[in-house]
């Protein structure tokens, strides 16, 4: 190499080494994730201060249950971390709103993140972003492939075939054909209602429409997937009512069951517990050649704190967590996260491939009650939690729970009103 080169190269490695930090700056990660604290110390550290000398970084979790409660006390009296953690709609908003957390609408990598996987940590009118998102979470069928093969079926793609599936085991006896209970209500509404839901309301443009005002819990579209789910009772074996969550999962990693309603969260767990080979399967369609939607829910983002003394720092860090790497390394450690980026992330846990792999054929949306419409009382979220358990329960009808849900919606929520 000549010395002019050589001159050349010696000036790149120090841009490169450090931009701007005249000494190391140290980043504090305030997040509930402490599952995550391994992660972040084996591979999310040390990927990024390889190529950022002169930034440190400090994952520092708390329980999630007090994380914010914790974290409010700490923003207020100025001992916050630079980078916060962001739990998705309400209460990140409000931070925002209080001035918090930091607009990132600007940051490079923003341009990432579909509108979709951005609005969980958005304004009501979507003029401010606020955090970077880092991973969903999808919701399908996951199906023991071993009793399929013994019972001699077919994944379902149309909710007819879901429902000839489901007699087959039934028929058969040796599984139950549908691990699901109704006790923690919550997991009737999310694994449930929410799941199939949305190849009713038409994803995006269903949920969009009922916080419009433009559609409305009675329109059939929203009281339907009641119906549907009731139908699910005759399958989910004896004594469902008092069957939680932990049962559930117990039932079907035990191999006792053919099919369990599924958030792909359960992977990790699902493949460290079960001893036979699993598949997922999307949430079958209405009608056959009816536009497949799946509930690709935000989970997790990150922010900055707007107190933080280190603004550019900070910034270098968010805008890595928007890189193709930072996606990559998140997903695969935590199979069942994916990430929210327009990466290609290639997956190395084949069911969260089987589950990711949905989002090239279906449309996503998220959770239709998470985004404004559980801000008053009653709670809609909640309150669709109770209403999917008694549609499944048969202890009220489709109509008088659509009609119960948009009662109380319009109690408090103006568009609802007119």
């Amino acid at each position: 190499m000549s010395s002019r080169s050589l001159s050349f190269a010696l000036l790149a490695t120090t841009l490169l080494a450090g931009p701007a930090w005249a000494e190391d700056v140290t980043l504090n990660i305030e997040s509930w994730r402490n599952d995550d604290l391994v992660l972040w110390q084996e591979k999310l550290i040390p990927a990024f201060e390889a190529s950022h000398p002169g930034i440190k970084l400090n994952f520092t979790p708390s329980a999630p249950a007090e994380y914010n409660a914790i974290l409010n006390s700490k923003l207020d009296a100025g001992s916050a971390g630079d980078l916060i953690t962001c739990r998705p709609f309400d209460a990140s908003l409000a931070l925002y709103e209080d001035g918090k957390l930091v607009d990132l609408s600007g940051l490079e990598n923003m341009k990432n993140f579909s509108d979709v996987a951005k609005s969980a940590w958005q304004t009501d009118d979507g003029s401010a972003t606020f955090c970077v998102p880092i991973a969903s979470v999808i919701h399908g069928f996951i199906y023991n492939k071993d009793a399929f093969e013994e019972v001699g079926v077919e994944v379902p793609e149309t909710e007819a075939q879901f429902f000839e599936v489901l007699e087959k085991f039934k028929e058969d006896g040796s599984y139950i054909p549908l691990a699901m209970g109704t006790n923690d209500q919550w997991e009737a509404a999310t694994m449930g209602y929410q799941n199939i839901g949305p190849n009713y309301w038409k994803g995006e443009e269903g949920r969009l429409a009922l916080i419009k005002g433009d559609q409305k819990l009675t329109d059939e579209q929203w009281v339907a997937p009641y119906a549907t789910i009731a139908k699910w009772a005759p399958y989910m074996g004896d004594g469902f009512e008092a069957q939680t969550y932990p049962d559930s999962q117990n039932i079907f990693t035990l191999g006792r069951a053919a099919i369990y309603p599924a958030g792909s969260w359960e992977i990790a767990g699902f493949n460290s517990q079960a001893d036979f080979e699993m598949g997922a399967f999307k949430p079958p369609v209405v009608n056959e050649g009816d536009t497949c939607y799946i509930s690709d829910h935000t989970d997790i983002a990150i922010g900055l704190n707007a107190a933080s003394p280190n603004q550019d720092a900070a910034k270098e860090f968010l805008n890595w967590v928007g890189s193709e790497e930072f996606a990559t390394l998140y997903a695969n450690a935590l199979p069942g996260f994916f990430s929210l980026s327009d990466h290609d992330v290639t997956m190395e846990d084949p069911l969260a491939e089987e589950f990711v792999s949905w989002r090239g054929e279906c449309e996503s949306t998220i959770r239709s009650t998470y985004q404004i419409l559980s801000r008053g009382t009653p709670n809609l979220e909640n309150e669709t939690w109770g209403a999917s358990a008694a549609a499944i329960k048969g202890t009220e009808t489709p109509e008088e729970l659509g009609k119960k849900l948009e009662d109380g919606l319009a109690s408090w929520y103006a568009p609802h009103q007119k």
